[in-house]
């Protein structure tokens, strides 16, 4: 839901009125040039569920209480909510990536096979259904997800054409394009640059001083340091737990001390500066992208229209624990299955924001000069240089470095969640993915020879923003709130409204009347539905706009000047997109 509400749906909550909310259309929402779905995973995240309990939810401690009861004295009470969850038991989900992937693989069967229409390998002349094209996108953890997924669909592929599983009653599910956005895909290759990027970063930020720096490189790089506790991992998973069940209790041992050790001497550091380590720019608490959405998707109206019968949860502690002690953050060979989807013709395409610290632009670099260094037919990307993405006329949102099937891009000015902070720019290198187009200028290309001219580095500066003021979600106190707003709710001082924390309920400002004419709410259509005008002109010259819904992605001859402005559109086919974005493990929990 993060994905849906806060980056790349069609639609945005907003607030309507006070004690009612709605949703507006998004501009550059994915919507417009695939069709998508997207997945809560693993089980009991969001309104997956594996059984209905009755509980308490305590929004101070985002901790869980059974059988449900009332607020302890002297908490507010609406900081201690009574709901119906999934079970919370760590043992009903997956606890490695590698069991995620079976439970998406089934998922994919069943939707597909249950709705056919959606099904992009079966055209309109056609029922026979031949392999499944899909475009994979995942975010964060997905770094993770992302490869061992698509991999695990090719071995079941195999399967398949071995006649191990039965060909009249699977689908062959085939990735035409991999797209991880912001991910954490290896540590090996990614955590030594964690102390570079907090002192070094294309921002002027001093996160971590020269010193803290070199103490993190060092405990790195040390004996029985976090590089050496990884390999331990692997090589202890290679030998005793090969299929990564996540059942050999030594091999956990081994793999949760490297991820913990990792995270506190090399990653944690950085926690010290008071910065978001989605965003360096900003200081904690951040409110953005803001949050509307966790009281949106908990309202009666919601639940009904959608039909589920349990409250939403972002998050779940037991899972969390239940990846952390398999250790599977650091379990993972990733860099060899991403090597292997491009020799298989699938489009792998990384892209990083610059302001993200806990998976950065650097370590992404390095992702990608590790993958080429594994496929052999793609040295050349070495040797490409970094291209403009030319986002409309009047922009460039990042560069980009291509050789085939194989991109690396750095969205500039963007944090943890890129489509929230840069969605056209987002939006225009989703769709040049999933078209196989260039992504510097979305000129058709042959892929097979194109590679990428540029400069040899991505050396672009930027001002850091003033950090915002925080903005108190009573649904995410941890994560939004201050240590004076913290015990304002305490005393039960303020006022909340639409799920906000106000000093006085004066703070409060209504939306404007058009509001309410532009959204719509559950069980209702909106009585006006505003289209974006898009830009054109007649044979005469002469500019003339219409409401037509926008579609496609702007196609670029080359690198705007500074003076332009405007943009325009482009239609396209419709694909179908997987978006699976994966969750921040929380160590501390677990030490």
């Amino acid at each position: 839901m993060v994905g849906l509400f806060q980056e790349t749906g069609p639609c945005a909550v907003v607030e309507i009125v006070e004690g009612k909310f709605g949703t507006q259309a998004r501009d550059w929402g994915w919507d417009r040039s695939s069709n998508i779905i997207f997945i809560d995973q693993p089980n009991q995240v969001g309104f997956s569920f594996d059984r209905r309990v009755n509980a308490s939810l305590d929004l101070l401690d985002t901790k869980r209480i059974l059988p449900a009861s009332s607020a302890p004295a002297g908490q507010p009470e609406y900081t201690y909510l009574n709901g119906t969850f999934s079970s919370n038991d760590g043992v009903s989900s997956a606890n490695t990536t590698e069991i995620a992937a079976r439970t998406m693989w089934h998922m994919l069967q069943g939707f597909l096979g249950t709705f056919p229409q959606y099904n992009p390998a079966i055209t309109s002349n056609s029922t026979h259904s031949g392999p499944v094209g899909i475009n994979l996108f995942t975010e964060s953890y997905g770094g993770k997800y992302g490869p061992v997924f698509a991999a695990h669909f090719e071995s079941q592929n195999a399967l398949r054409r071995a006649g191990k599983l039965p060909m009249n009653r699977t689908l062959d599910i085939r990735l035409a394009s991999l797209g991880i956005m912001q991910g954490c895909v290896d540590d090996l290759i990614q955590a030594k640059f964690y102390p570079i990027f907090a002192n070094n970063n294309t921002y002027g930020i001093k996160a971590l001083s020269l010193v803290d720096q070199q103490n993190a490189a060092s405990s790195y790089l040390s004996a029985n340091g976090c590089q050496q506790q990884i390999q331990s991992c692997r090589n202890a998973v290679s030998a005793r737990d090969p299929n990564n069940e996540g059942d050999v209790d030594s091999v956990n041992q081994i793999c949760k001390n490297a991820q913990i050790s990792c995270y506190q001497t090399v990653l944690g550091p950085y926690a010290k500066s008071g910065r978001s380590v989605y965003d360096i720019t900003q200081l904690v608490p951040s409110p953005f992208p803001p949050s509307t959405y966790l009281e949106y998707l908990n309202t009666a109206e919601f639940q009904s229209g959608i039909g589920v019968a349990l409250n939403y949860t972002e998050s779940n502690s037991a899972l969390n624990n239940a990846f952390v002690g398999t250790g599977d953050y650091e379990r993972g060979d990733q860099i060899s299955q991403l090597a292997y989807l491009l020799s298989l013709g699938v489009r792998v395409a990384l892209v990083y924001g610059d302001r993200d610290y806990i998976c950065n632009w650097l370590g992404g670099e390095a992702v990608s000069f590790s993958i080429a260094a594994q496929s052999p037919a793609y040295v050349p990307f070495y040797s490409a240089g970094y291209a403009d993405i030319v986002v409309n006329s009047s922009y460039v949102g990042g560069v980009v470095r291509q050789y085939g099937n194989l991109s690396f891009s750095r969205i500039y000015d963007a944090g943890h969640l890129i489509p929230a902070y840069q969605p056209e720019t987002a939006f225009t290198v989703f769709t040049r993915i999933i078209m196989g187009t260039g992504m510097s200028l979305g000129e058709p290309i042959d892929l097979s020879t194109y590679s990428s001219n540029g400069t040899a580095n991505a050396t672009h500066t930027s001002r850091a923003p003033d950090s915002a003021k925080p903005t108190c979600w009573i649904r995410n106190i941890n994560g939004t709130c201050t240590d004076e707003q913290k015990e304002m709710i305490m005393k039960g001082k303020g006022a909340v409204i639409n799920g906000v924390l106000y000093d006085k309920a004066s703070g409060w400002r209504a939306p404007g009347s058009s509001v309410s004419v532009q959204a719509g709410y559950p069980g209702t259509v909106p009585s006006a539905i505003i289209a974006t005008p898009i830009a054109s002109s007649d044979s005469s010259g002469a500019a003339k706009t219409t409401q037509e819904v926008p579609t496609g992605v702007y196609v670029a001859t080359s690198t705007p000047s500074t003076s332009q402005k405007g943009a325009s559109s482009k239609s396209i086919m419709v694909n179908l997109t997987l978006l699976v974005l994966g969750f921040t493990l929380v160590l501390s929990q677990t030490q």
